[in-house]
């Protein structure tokens, strides 16, 4: 069956930030967390740093409706730096607003709050915030009380 998930990286708080997820979505990893431990070396790279070997090649999480969270962390021998940008937002649409208020408090811990949640317009419960590791998540209820 074709899916679609999505693969966030971050610069080394992966282990911390999806310990964070499971709790809040209250499920569990989908297989194990690999560590960069486990790459094996490749031709042309150097070594990997011994601070760098706990570092969390792949996890993936299940959240809402079969939606897959997948993680990494950049480590220092890729080069690159992680920068979470305005472009992409998480949307969640909770079938409740019990489950969207709790979702929204447990994610807004420690975060900024873009829009509280809240009435809209458009007939949906709608509030954001970015989370404390800098993803920025939407909340979309539909359901009425």
């Amino acid at each position: 069956m074709a899916s679609t998930s999505t693969y966030l990286n971050f610069e080394r708080t992966t282990a911390e930030a999806f310990a964070f997820y499971k709790k809040v979505f209250r499920t569990e990893y989908m297989g194990e967390i690999f560590r960069m431990s486990s790459v094996p070396p490749q031709p042309g790279q150097p070594a990997l740093a011994n601070a760098d070997k706990d570092l969390v090649m792949h996890v993936a999480l299940p959240i809402l409706g079969g939606h897959m969270l997948m993680g990494t962390d950049t480590a220092s021998i890729m080069g690159a730096k992680v920068t979470f940008g305005k472009g992409i937002q998480l949307n969640l649409e909770p079938d409740t607003r019990v489950e969207t208020d709790r979702l929204f408090n447990e994610l807004s811990n420690g975060a900024k709050v873009g829009n509280p949640l809240k009435e809209e317009f458009w007939g949906a419960y709608f509030g954001s915030c970015t989370d404390r590791f800098g993803v920025r998540w939407m909340f979309n209820c539909q359901a009425k009380e």
